[in-house]
């Protein structure tokens, strides 16, 4: 474990991890062992708390966390989930404090129906990500899929709009993130609503 984050440091992550992670199961975008969560615990070096490889998420404890450097590489005991990498690489991009990956069925839908990114405007809701409701067009990025972490993170590099924290990962799913684990827990639940809106539209 690194020198400046103690055992006591992780549990405490491991336990928002755990109450998000039950959030987000509950709505059905997390089931079996899909999904993962993680939140930055220090900047200098990068170092995240994930939510560990091929557990249910609806059933985390705040044991069932690995603490993994700015390569997405454990850093001590456990298995981090296979996406570390791209958490590591949407913090060191964004600056997020927390980075929440998700399995719906409205944007793996939307994603394939609408690959070039998702356009939307004049939405009340588009506040929940800090955008005008009106008169304001925004595109939600998607980005095609790949098991390597490094290509699917210079696509997300490549696409992503500043102005919008979450990108769709067609086929896959959908990366949100936030300043910590609330503010990325808000920005999921509205993506996922304009997603969910769109999808219905069309």
């Amino acid at each position: 474990m690194s020198a400046d984050i103690t055992a006591s440091d992780l549990r405490e992550a491991g336990a928002v991890l755990a109450a998000e992670s039950a959030r987000f199961a509950s709505f059905g975008w997390m089931r079996g062992t899909s999904g993962n969560l993680s939140v930055v615990v220090s900047r200098d070096p990068l170092r995240r708390a994930g939510t560990a490889s091929g557990h249910d998420k609806g059933e985390l404890t705040p044991q069932d966390v690995v603490l993994v450097d700015g390569q997405g590489t454990a850093v001590g005991e456990g298995r981090p989930s296979a996406e570390a990498e791209l958490h590591a690489r949407v913090a060191a991009l964004t600056g997020a404090g927390a980075v929440v990956h998700v399995h719906t069925v409205a944007s793996v839908a939307m994603g394939h129906r609408q690959p070039g990114g998702i356009v939307l405007r004049d939405l009340e809701m588009l506040k929940g990500v800090g955008q005008p409701a009106h008169d304001v067009e925004v595109t939600l990025p998607v980005i095609g899929n790949s098991q390597d972490m490094k290509v699917l993170g210079d696509r997300l590099a490549a696409a992503r709009d500043p102005r919008m924290p979450a990108v769709v990962v067609a086929g896959h799913g959908l990366y949100v993130w936030g300043a910590d684990p609330r503010q990325a827990r808000h920005h999921t639940e509205v993506v996922e609503w304009l997603l969910e809106l769109e999808l219905t539209r069309r």
